[in-house]
């Protein structure tokens, strides 16, 4: 019974050890993540990134909807369309003040 209870009291013991050292490290890790995501360089690199994965995707979509023409359900193509921000065209839509991304 000592020793159960004695592993029982260094378990707890670690727990609470453990948790403050987990926290402190956590915030940390949370303080150097904002930073690096507040870099310009990296916002910059992740703003390129998303125009890249837009282009592609709208080039995937032109590819798919050329292979497998009227297949596709009108309804997923709309969605994948605004989800690219691109009107019924092809073209780039326009945003809120009247200029186009493409």
């Amino acid at each position: 019974m000592r020793y159960r209870l004695t592993f029982v009291a260094g378990l707890a013991v670690g727990y609470v050890l453990g948790a403050r050292a987990g926290q402190q490290r956590y915030e940390q890790i949370k303080k150097a993540a904002r930073g690096v995501a507040q870099n310009p360089a990296v916002r910059n690199s992740a703003e390129t990134a998303a125009q890249q994965g837009k282009v592609y995707a709208g080039k995937a979509l032109h590819t798919v909807s050329e292979k497998v023409g009227d297949h596709v359900p009108e309804s997923f193509t709309e969605r994948v369309r605004s989800r690219l921000g691109r009107n019924g065209h092809g073209r780039p839509a326009e945003d809120d003040w009247g200029t186009s991304h493409p």
